[in-house]
């Protein structure tokens, strides 16, 4: 089986979602074998965009925060209350540091287990197509264009589509389209390892 993901699959599980879990026994489903994951690379490039901004913002907001804690460390009634604020500037600083590793670690194995879709020409205009079509944003837009253009040239028997919201691609027209390419789509994580265990060979799925 084809197992197609988007963006927030890799989200999930740099950021320890509620969903993390079951991407987790995904990705090691596709590790043994069990099933194979394919990757747009637009998703692995667009939560390194995202990290790179919220590191930003935190240090932004660490530095505004110990500017402040300055200022009130200089009364004395407050010394002790600021301890539990000093703590959460410290968390930014340290929680940007282990995102990065997870992301880091998590891109390594998607690279080493998964079949990248590569951004190319065709795709940025059958997104572009995309967006008015299907009324998607340029990033799901791009996202489904890699999956569409995947799922034509290599016709899989079976494969699903796992999102993280349907509202991104909660279409009659993309599902339909989907479905006459094999292919379900699911809109949680959670969702979607249920029914990738639910076709494995029954062997496997007790396992």
């Amino acid at each position: 089986m084809n197992i197609y993901v988007e963006t927030n699959f890799v989200l999930e599980l740099t950021f320890e979602q509620e969903q993390c879990s079951s991407c987790e026994q995904i990705l090691q489903l596709c590790e043994t074998g069990e099933a194979k994951l394919i990757v747009p690379a637009y998703c692995l490039a667009e939560p390194h965009e995202k990290l790179s901004r919220q590191a930003r913002s935190r240090r932004e907001l660490q530095q505004s925060l110990e500017t402040e804690l300055r200022q009130l460390s200089r009364t004395a009634s407050y010394v002790n209350r600021i301890k539990s604020i000093q703590d959460i500037a410290s968390l930014m600083v340290q929680s940007n540091e282990e995102e990065r590793h997870r992301f880091i670690q998590y891109r390594d194995r998607l690279l080493k287990v998964g079949e990248i879709v590569a951004l190319n020409a065709s795709i940025v205009i059958e997104a572009a197509s995309n967006e008015t079509t299907y009324d998607l944003t340029p990033q799901d837009a791009l996202v489904y264009a890699s999956v569409i253009g995947h799922l034509r040239h290599n016709l899989p028997q079976q494969a699903c589509f796992l999102n993280r919201n349907s509202k991104d691609f909660d279409s009659p027209d993309i599902i339909n389209e989907l479905r006459q390419l094999n292919c379900r789509m699911i809109p949680r994580f959670d969702r979607g390892y249920s029914f990738i265990q639910s076709q494995l060979p029954s062997e496997q799925s007790e396992a």
